[in-house]
């Protein structure tokens, strides 16, 4: 549970409700506007993670500091101010460094580490006006799939409290789709956004990898590392979008129902070879919605390798580049440890991964020759074979399950059940690491419930560098399943 201090005015619950499920961009329209003010909103949002503490979604949240920073917002707005998240708390996951606020990275040996800088991209954030609501729960050193951490408890799946949230930016997913904050910012290596944002039914955004800001976020690989953002829609993804790029406002549709135009692709052979019955009927059933929209969507294969030859080099990059990366970063920023006693701490099962694929000699550790081949060799590869779908075919995105499987209960989380077969919990991210390889930008959308009530996520993935046009595109897919 997040450490928390002081008492609040209580609003009611009614009011807590209402101001809860505002949206970012509604959120902050209001705040401008002066229809609610900031320590209005902040309070409520501080009450309704009381409420859901039972998630576990935050480790800290400085409630005085909060509501302080609140109040200067509204200052700072009857003074005419117009940032465009002006007094709107955003989440932050706790591998992004936070000025004066604890920044643990999911570790016991770093819970009173007081960073004395931000992130870059919480610079960017706080210049728009927005505030730090708290920080995320998350994966030790966001090394995992399913939200589990040792010292600051599991996450746990606002649709159902036995499931889980997905990870490793777990925290971040659950803390949006429970209504605590209306965005937050996570980490994607190989889909730590895009599988808990379709495990909790949230939007969840992976720019191209480099596009946005880096620095002072915990790292796992220099080539695959990427910051982004969960949010309730696209048009929220957006927003944040423009303020940490500083680039103009993307132009999103309005058209309502109409995707004349859009052409899209997907590979069954590829994305459809291990996913549930309902995942996959729901999947064909949102091509049948594309197209009765006007869409074209055509069929694509990336050839029989294509799943071996994306697994083998990402994972393999992954593992290769974590140790070397941890330790630079922490040299880097003056954290209070080494990679050693990291190592030491971690809890038992992630400590023996990491002693088999992380540490140089382990059994399972990537040889610099096959390092240099994934990186030469096998990236070019799946590049070209993923650009031949955009260029042969004319695809704006590639279409796929975000995940294979709804979120699987917190008891079985080892391993679990895709289709009848029982596979490693790495088997969450098939789907997501083929973006992650060549860091295309991604973006996973809710896209309705299994029979038991768990949400099930469509994955768009568009040209390097296709950002905006992705945004835009997701805006259009994103209203056929508004309520």
């Amino acid at each position: 549970m997040a450490r928390t201090t002081a008492a609040l005015v209580r609003p009611t619950l009614g009011e807590i409700s209402d101001l809860a499920q505002l949206g970012l961009a509604a959120a902050a329209a209001a705040i401008r506007n002066g229809d609610i003010t900031s320590e209005a909103y902040t309070a409520a949002l501080l009450q309704r993670a009381q409420v859901v503490a039972d998630l576990n979604a935050f480790i800290t949240i400085d409630e005085p500091t909060l509501l302080a920073s609140a109040r200067e917002a509204d200052k700072a707005r009857a003074a005419g101010t117009t940032a465009p998240l002006l007094g709107v708390p955003i989440g932050i996951k706790d591998s992004y460094l936070t000025k004066g606020l604890p920044t643990t990275l999911g570790l016991e040996g770093l819970a009173n580490f007081l960073p004395y800088e931000d992130a870059d991209a919480v610079l960017a954030i706080k210049d728009g006006g927005a505030l730090v609501f708290g920080k995320n729960n998350l994966v030790e050193m966001s090394y995992g799939l399913t939200g589990h951490n040792a010292r600051f408890g599991q996450v746990k799946n606002p649709h159902a409290r036995d499931r889980v949230s997905g990870g490793s930016s777990s925290g971040s997913a659950s803390s949006v789709a429970a209504n605590i904050v209306p965005a937050s910012l996570g980490g994607d290596t190989v889909g730590s956004i895009r599988v808990p944002a379709s495990f909790c039914g949230v939007v969840g955004f992976k720019p191209t990898t480099g596009r946005w800001p880096r620095g002072g976020v915990a790292p796992i690989s220099h080539t695959l590392d990427t910051t982004g953002v969960f949010a309730r829609s696209v048009e929220d993804c957006a927003l944040i979008d423009q303020v940490v790029t500083k680039e103009s406002a993307a132009e999103l549709s309005n058209g309502g129902y109409d995707l004349k135009g859009a052409r899209l692709a997907f590979a069954p052979r590829q994305f459809l070879d291990l996913v549930d019955v309902e995942v996959e009927a729901r999947f064909r059933e949102v091509v049948r919605r594309l197209q009765d929209a006007g869409a074209e969507v055509v069929e694509v294969d990336l050839g029989d390798d294509f799943n071996v030859l994306v697994q083998t080099a990402t994972w393999g990059i992954f593992a290769y580049e974590t140790m070397g990366a941890i330790s630079e970063f922490l040299r880097q920023h003056d954290l209070p440890t080494t990679f050693e006693e990291i190592y030491k701490g971690l809890k038992p099962q992630l400590h023996q991964a990491w002693g088999q694929i992380v540490l140089p000699g382990g059994a399972g550790a990537t040889s610099a020759e096959a390092y240099q081949t994934a990186l030469n060799a096998s990236r070019p590869e799946i590049r070209r074979r993923l650009q031949r779908a955009f260029v042969e075919q004319g695809a704006q995105a590639i279409l796929q399950p975000t995940t294979p499987c709804p979120a699987p209960l917190i008891q079985n989380q080892a391993t679990v059940h895709i289709a009848g077969q029982e596979v490693s919990y790495l088997a969450l991210a098939n789907h997501t690491v083929s973006a992650s390889s060549v860091g295309l930008p991604g973006i996973s959308l809710p896209v309705g419930l299994s029979s038991s009530g768990l949400p099930i996520g469509l994955e768009l993935d568009a040209p390097l560098g296709g950002d905006r046009a992705l945004l835009n595109l997701a805006s259009r897919v994103e209203v056929l399943w508004e309520a």
